[in-house]
C-alpha cells in the first residue's frame, strides 16, 4: 500500500495499529464500503475510528460492526448514526472464501486501514488474522527492539 508521491486523492483516514500487534495477519484484502453522503464528507474531515471495530459474515454479506465515524456539522437534519453497522463491499468469491476460513480454521476478521484511493473513493483493507498469544506478542517485541539496537549501533558505527 506504499503511496504514489504524485496522487493528491489517497489520504488514510484511520489506522488500526494494535491489529497487527494482536494478530498474525495471513491475508490481506481492499473492500469498498457503503455510507452515506455525511459519512463521506466527515471522513474527508479525517475524523473516524476503527481501533475498536470488527468485521462479521451474515447471510452472505460482510459488515463492518462498531466503527466509528464523526458527525457531520452541516449534516444536521440528514446525518448519520455515529456506530452504525456498515456494508462492505467485495465479490461473492472472496466473501464466500473469507467465512470459510473463519468458520472452519477458527480466524477473525480485522480492519486495519481506511482510505481514500487514487480516485478518491473510501476503500477499507480488512485482514485475514490468526490471534497471538502473549509469548508471541513477547517475541514479535523483542525483535522489534533487537531491530532498532541494530540500526542504532550501525548508525554510530558509521559515524
Amino acid at each position: 500500500m506504499a503511496k504514489p508521491k504524485t496522487d493528491p486523492n489517497y489520504k488514510v483516514i484511520a489506522e488500526n495499529r494494535r491489529a497487527r500487534f494482536d494478530y498474525a495477519i495471513e491475508s490481506d484484502l481492499e473492500v469498498g464500503m457503503m455510507l452515506m453522503g455525511s459519512e463521506v464528507k466527515s471522513l474527508r474531515t479525517g475524523s473516524a475510528n476503527i481501533a475498536e471495530s470488527y468485521v462479521t459474515v451474515e447471510d452472505g454479506e460482510m459488515w463492518i460492526v462498531n466503527s466509528y465515524i464523526s458527525l457531520y456539522a452541516q449534516a444536521k437534519t440528514w446525518g448519520h448514526i455515529e456506530r452504525r453497522r456498515r456494508k462492505l463491499l467485495a465479490s461473492r468469491k472472496e466473501i464466500a472464501r473469507l467465512w470459510q476460513d473463519v468458520s472452519r480454521k477458527g480466524m477473525t476478521i480485522v480492519p486495519l486501514v481506511v482510505y481514500f484511493n487514487h480516485k478518491g473513493l473510501v476503500k477499507m483493507k480488512i485482514g485475514l488474522a490468526k490471534g497471538k498469544k502473549n509469548h508471541d506478542k513477547r517475541d514479535t517485541s523483542a525483535k522489534r527492539d533487537w531491530g532498532r539496537q541494530k540500526q542504532r549501533l550501525l548508525k554510530q558505527g558509521s559515524q
